[in-house]
């Protein structure tokens, strides 16, 4: 009876295996979580996968100030891993890498439900909701569920930049959380 709880040589020990996929069934539901310090401030990331909806959400201090979904049952060009636009990338952003696979999706349209803020807040957060629904979108190019992202920073964390009022390391560190999650 113990030799059925231990793996044999065949089989992979459980820390080594990949996180199961989400379950398209409604319950139960599918929750990961995760933390991380941004800018000095526990923040705490969440996902819930239901059968009709994929609902994240990012909170410091226990903050949700807005929210966003992004419907992935949209229409698509052919290829949705390529979107066919061109986009100049600013010399301070672009580090020589493919940035062009950085940038989300581009029939991917995210929306606030609540909670808009000034303007520089709102399109920071649906760059958020868009970045997340392309990062699902190219994990499972099937995947037809509504992303639904609630997001709750704290105001030190957006910053002064030239990215619409966030700093690029809070950006890729909030995007490192969600991936988590994920």
């Amino acid at each position: 009876m113990a030799s059925q709880l231990l793996p044999t040589s065949s089989e992979t020990p459980r820390s080594h295996r990949p996180p199961p996929r989400p379950r398209k069934t409604a319950y139960p539901a599918l929750t990961r979580t995760a933390s991380s310090a941004i800018n000095n401030v526990r923040t705490d990331a969440m996902s819930v996968w239901l059968a009709d909806k994929i609902i994240v959400t990012v909170s410091q201090n226990g903050r949700l100030a807005q929210w966003f979904h992004v419907p992935l049952n949209v229409s698509q060009p052919s290829n949705p891993l390529r979107p066919h636009t061109t986009v100049v990338i600013p010399d301070d952003l672009d580090n020589g890498e493919d940035t062009q696979a950085m940038l989300p999706l581009s029939h991917l349209t995210p929306t606030t439900l609540l909670g808009g803020g000034c303007s520089e807040r709102e399109a920071v957060g649906q760059l958020y909701a868009a970045q997340l629904a392309s990062a699902i979108r190219m994990r499972d190019v099937d995947e037809t569920r509504t992303v639904v992202l609630g997001l709750g920073l704290e105001k030190g964390s957006w910053g002064e930049s030239g990215m619409g009022g966030i700093e690029r390391n809070v950006f890729f560190e909030v995007m490192e959380l969600l991936g988590k999650v994920l």
